[in-house]
């Protein structure tokens, strides 16, 4: 089929004979081209909520120790003091 879109070529490995199996389970009756894809637009959905829960679970460490550490007075201005001007 005609297309302006960028074409790519992918091997059939035994992984990815055992994705589309799945692939055709879940969408019967489309062409191996079109099962990829949507496997690899899942799998992208799939990455970035992973991501985004790595993220929270950063942020959420973070809020749980702010100001759990008391620094001594002055504890900045000894730390930087070997830094370069």
């Amino acid at each position: 089929m005609p297309t302006t879109s960028t074409r790519i070529q992918v091997t059939q490995t035994r992984q990815l004979r055992d994705a589309l199996e799945f692939a055709e389970q879940e969408w019967p009756g489309l062409p191996k081209s079109e099962l990829v894809a949507r496997l690899a637009v899942l799998g992208a959905e799939v990455l970035a909520a992973r991501r985004s829960a790595k993220r929270a679970a950063r942020r959420e460490a973070l809020e749980a120790t702010r100001g759990t550490i008391d620094y001594p007075p002055g504890y900045l201005e000894d730390l930087r003091k070997d830094w370069p001007a």
